[in-house]
């Protein structure tokens, strides 16, 4: 006769299956612990009154003696297009013309002067054809230093070019022997004094130039 088997109809939390272990029961899990809440301190302002003062405090440095020690400064922007020279002289003025890049000087041309204010239109309409940043007139002082007649009416003619050319930056220059310089410059190019008389003063103009461009690159 067959062997009879336990009837495993019944309910199913009652079966067993036999080999496998019984499965433990689940453990609760617990709940994370409350958080503190975090305080920051604050300060009670009365504004029945209206805001109270806001105050502005600045310390005065003394830079009589140059820029103190240790102080942090940002470096210095150099101003990048063209810059235009000029020799002011009671007959001719010299003009010169940097490259864009403000580093090197060279001659453009020789302007008469006109009593009817003629070289100034010309030389705004040269600031205006090369889109110059900057011009550089050139003030003549003796040896000493002193200022002369040539440096007041070099001081009298920047004046009146600022005038016309707005927010285009005049600067004066001390430009003592400067023809000279210049004049020793085209003898040893080979031009005597009567050769050198129509590019007289735009060499002078290129000196007066080149010595503000190096100047600029030094403290830059």
């Amino acid at each position: 006769m067959p062997e009879q088997r336990p009837d495993e109809t019944g309910p199913v939390e009652e079966r067993r299956v036999q080999g496998r272990p019984a499965v433990p029961p689940s453990r609760p899990r617990q709940a994370p612990p409350p958080q503190q809440p975090v305080h920051h301190r604050t300060e009670q302002i009365d504004l029945r009154a209206g805001f109270p003062p806001v105050r502005n405090e600045t310390t005065e440095i003394d830079l009589s003696q140059g820029l103190p020690a240790g102080l942090p400064l940002p470096p210095r922007r150099t101003r990048q297009g063209r810059r235009l020279g000029i020799d002011v002289g009671t007959v001719r003025i010299g003009v010169a013309l940097s490259d864009p890049t403000g580093t090197l000087a060279s001659p453009l041309e020789t302007v008469e002067r006109r009593r009817d204010g003629g070289d100034l239109d010309r030389i705004v309409a040269l600031v205006e054809e090369h889109e110059v940043t900057e011009v550089i007139v050139g003030e003549p002082r003796h040896l000493s230093g002193a200022s002369g007649a040539s440096a007041r009416e070099a001081r009298a003619y920047s004046r009146s070019l600022a005038g016309r050319i707005g927010s285009v930056p005049v600067h004066l220059v001390d430009e003592r022997l400067s023809t000279v310089t210049a004049a020793s410059s085209l003898r040893a190019n080979g031009l005597d004094s009567r050769a050198q008389r129509p590019v007289i003063d735009q060499a002078a103009a290129v000196v007066i130039l080149q010595a503000y461009l190096d100047a600029q690159r030094g403290r830059s």
